[in-house]
């Protein structure tokens, strides 16, 4: 039963993987924290709708633009140096935040501006911040490293907004935006203990296991192909990718749980505050019993499974009637994508060779943000269209339907296992 727990080897095995999860932790707590500061103060400058939702733009489009660039960079440069360069621009953003409110600034495009340069910091680091985990720990480790990371950013999902009500009431935005700059500089004394990591040599000597050799032939010249392109060749890697793309654009609820809560339970904003929970307590929850997971070895259909459960729970969420059931729903989609997010992760780093990880992974960062968005408004077109039921269970039941499609297409995928870790030396 022990095993089916959280694993908390990664953070026993390796000194540096435990100072950057702290770190880690810290830093998403604060980013929580600011995104409802941002967001009010927005509304309080605008009183506009429209202007909330281009906090979204604001850091989206850095996301989108820069992540591939952060991405070739890992690839090329020590990670490292690259994720403390990344944490810096990140503290200073954070800084210039807290300075304008103290400042009482009125202008919403400064404020956007802030948001922005922090969001083009995280995208430059977060492809080199993606492909530690392999280089810090052993094979069998990597996907209880990065569970471990999915709980904490779980967790400050659920702690983060309730937070930032609380000091947002008492001591007002100048309060918030401090925390953050302090988070900040937490998560950056976390890359303190980091060992070097430089662009390692082509080849399986270069590697932490098997699964990291290259597929094939693999020259130098071949580091200049595009994220896009390794992940097209492997057919692991475009299994994974075509899951997730197929769970959040077709099935992405988030836009809709305003309609839903208007239509089924008189609009009242606890309820649509507990939608919101509901997802991260199964989030926690999977993530707090996650020893099942990344121990398992077929990690591969686990994560199909999982893909394929998150449809099927969001279709219910369409369907159910009493509040109970609808929550119950959302905590079983939470779960199932807790599941899904770590075992896509371990496998995308452990099946990419070590010189292509950073783009890869940049690839991954980019899926990660665009497939919810495009998600979330696919789900508002045709909620506009037909109702928010009626988008919620045909969103669900086709993502499920595609994930089964892929399942069967894709053999390599299905059958995929986690390689052993090395053998110890015979003294």
């Amino acid at each position: 039963m022990r095993d089916h727990v959280l694993d908390l080897r990664p953070l026993r095995a390796s000194r540096a993987y435990r100072d950057l999860w702290a770190g880690s932790a810290v830093g998403g707590l604060g980013f929580q924290i600011a995104n409802v500061a941002v967001l009010l103060q927005v509304w309080e400058l605008t009183r506009s709708p429209l202007w909330t939702g281009t906090i979204g733009l604001a850091t989206a489009v850095p996301l989108l633009t820069l992540g591939l660039v952060g991405g070739h960079l890992a690839d090329v440069h020590d990670r490292r140096t690259l994720m403390r360069l990344a944490a810096v621009g990140q503290v200073l953003s954070a800084a210039g935040l807290a300075a304008q409110a103290l400042a009482g600034n009125r202008s919403v495009w400064l404020l956007l501006g802030l948001v922005a340069a922090g969001a083009a910091c995280n995208a430059l680091g977060a492809p080199a911040r993606r492909t530690v985990p392999p280089r810090l720990l052993p094979p069998d480790q990597v996907a209880a490293g990065l569970a471990l990371q999915n709980l904490a950013f779980q967790v400050a999902m659920l702690v983060g907004p309730a937070l930032a009500g609380l000091v947002l009431a008492r001591w007002d935005l100048p309060a918030a935006y401090g925390l953050q700059a302090v988070a900040a500089v937490v998560a950056l004394l976390g890359l303190v203990r980091l060992p070097p990591l430089p662009p390692l040599p082509v080849g399986p000597s270069a590697t932490t296991g098997p699964a990291a050799a290259p597929p094939g032939p693999a020259p130098r010249r071949r580091a200049a192909a595009g994220g896009w392109s390794i992940v097209w060749r492997k057919p692991t890697l475009r299994g994974a990718f075509a899951t997730d793309v197929a769970a959040t654009v077709l099935a992405m609820p988030i836009s809709l749980f305003p309609l839903v809560n208007e239509i089924r339970f008189d609009g009242d904003p606890r309820t649509l505050g507990l939608f919101l929970s509901a997802v991260a307590v199964g989030g926690i929850g999977a993530g707090l019993l996650s020893g099942a997971v990344t121990r398992a070895t077929r990690s591969g259909a686990l994560q199909l499974a999982a893909a394929a459960t998150w449809g099927v729970a969001l279709a219910g969420f369409g369907l159910a009637g009493p509040l109970w059931l609808a929550l119950a729903c959302l905590a079983v989609a939470g779960a199932a994508d807790t599941v899904s997010v770590v075992t896509r992760g371990a496998l995308v780093q452990l099946e990419t060779p070590d010189e292509f990880r950073g783009r890869v992974s940049s690839v991954e960062h980019v899926v990660g943000v665009a497939g919810p968005e495009v998600g979330n408004f696919r789900g508002g077109v045709l909620a506009s269209l037909t109702s928010a039921p009626v988008a919620l269970v045909a969103g669900g039941l086709v993502a499920s339907a595609v994930v089964g499609l892929v399942a069967w297409r894709n053999a390599p995928l299905r059958r995929y296992r986690t390689p052993a870790p090395d053998p110890l030396p015979v003294p």
